[in-house]
């Protein structure tokens, strides 16, 4: 019998080195985009993904500061800081395949296995560039944040869309314009132009949770926009707060009608 799209799912979930992370995720997408995968959803995803023994995993309060990116050394904090968000995301596109994509027609497992794919790129990308940098994935403590609203939302894909693409990816369509201009002050252009490709790519990885929260919304009966507020208000322990790249929202189908409510200015 062939693979199932949740076995190669979960074969992501529970690789624990970067790198064989990273090739599981890349084996998935290749192999649903080819046909070589079942459309069956026969297997559990774990509770928590594996993870490496480094970077040492620490709660929010306790992440030491790094500063606003003026210094190499912060620069270099930072770009380790988005290559663990990225690191997570893997887990998380892959998580919703096989945990919810039995619940949605085999779009929604087409859309979630190429975010997969664009996350394991991110982040290769950024650990090859801590590389050059004289750094390495590991080298600095990370926090486990994203995954906690993953466990938060387990139960229920609505939730789930409505926190992590369309409330955490796009508060990465806030902040990372801000990050590159960063980035190009100091003449760093190859970071530059990934994260660049990284803020391209989120633009659609968002439209994708947006896309696929209107369309279970629609079938449920459910108006978008005050659904995705309760379930924000449930199951996202943070606040929304400006700035919003309303134009990069925009485009990704997030419009103001479903934040600019309950931000807090």
């Amino acid at each position: 019998m062939r693979r199932s799209v949740a076995e190669a799912a979960r074969a992501v979930l529970i690789a624990a080195e970067p790198l064989a992370k990273v090739k599981a995720a890349r084996s998935a997408a290749r192999d649903w985009r080819l046909g070589r995968l079942d459309h069956r959803f026969d297997m559990a995803m774990p509770d928590r993904p594996a993870r490496p023994d480094c970077p040492e995993l620490l709660p929010p309060n306790r992440m030491p500061k790094r500063g606003k990116g003026g210094s190499e050394r912060g620069r270099t904090a930072l770009i380790h800081a988005l290559a663990h968000i990225e690191f997570a995301a893997i887990d998380l596109a892959f998580d919703a395949v096989g945990r919810f994509g039995g619940q949605f027609p085999r779009g929604f497992t087409d859309d979630w296995m190429r975010v997969g794919a664009d996350e394991a790129m991110h982040f290769a990308l950024l650990d090859r560039r801590l590389k050059q940098l004289g750094s390495h994935y590991g080298a600095m403590p990370a926090h486990d944040g994203l995954w906690d609203a993953a466990a938060a939302t387990a139960h229920d894909p609505l939730a789930r869309l409505a926190v992590v693409p369309m409330v955490l990816e796009a508060r990465g369509l806030d902040v990372t314009p801000a990050t590159i201009e960063r980035f190009a002050g100091v003449g760093d252009t190859a970071t530059t132009r990934i994260l660049t490709r990284i803020l391209n790519d989120e633009i659609r990885h968002v439209r994708a949770g947006t896309i696929w929260f209107e369309s279970a919304c629609e079938r449920h009966g459910f108006v978008p926009e005050t659904m995705w507020q309760d379930l924000v208000a449930t199951y996202f322990r943070g606040v929304l707060k400006p700035p919003f790249n309303d134009s990069a929202r925009d485009s990704a189908g997030l419009t103001r009608g479903y934040y600019a409510p309950i931000a807090v200015s």
